[in-house]
């Protein structure tokens, strides 16, 4: 396990990320990144010396798309139900983070469109918030 350096956007903040070492200096990413910009599955990276995420050597294409649901949002429980059967539905693989976060890869050639109108609608009145990460 690594940690990625979150601290310009929150003090003292760190992302764990589940990795796989591929050399003595490289690791790959095994894990959906919930917060970390511009790391996704299967991307190389290389760490420092307090095991910090240094670069990322060697991108895989794939893409990370993250819905964060508005936790004072009236119909929370319904909209993760429907997510999560959308994303089961359409065989994407993906993580939860306390039943608010949600974390989808999209491999090379993966075509999120489907998952993207259900988002759409919510996300216009206020119910989620997404992005696709690269």
């Amino acid at each position: 396990m690594i940690r990625a350096d979150l601290s310009k956007r929150t003090a003292d903040w760190r992302e764990q990320l589940w990795t796989r070492r591929i050399a003595d200096d490289r690791f790959e990413v095994t894990c959906l990144p919930f917060f970390t910009y511009g790391i996704c599955y299967r991307d190389v990276v290389t760490i420092d010396g307090n095991h910090m995420v240094s670069a990322v050597v060697e991108k895989s294409g794939h893409r990370t798309l993250r819905v964060a649901l508005a936790a004072e949002h009236r119909d929370g429980e319904r909209l993760h139900d429907l997510l999560h059967g959308k994303v089961t539905e359409v065989g994407l693989p993906h993580e939860w983070l306390h039943g608010t976060y949600l974390a989808v890869d999209l491999a090379p050639g993966a075509d999120a469109a489907g998952l993207v109108a259900v988002l759409e609608s919510p996300s216009q009145k206020g119910a989620l918030h997404w992005e696709i990460d690269v």
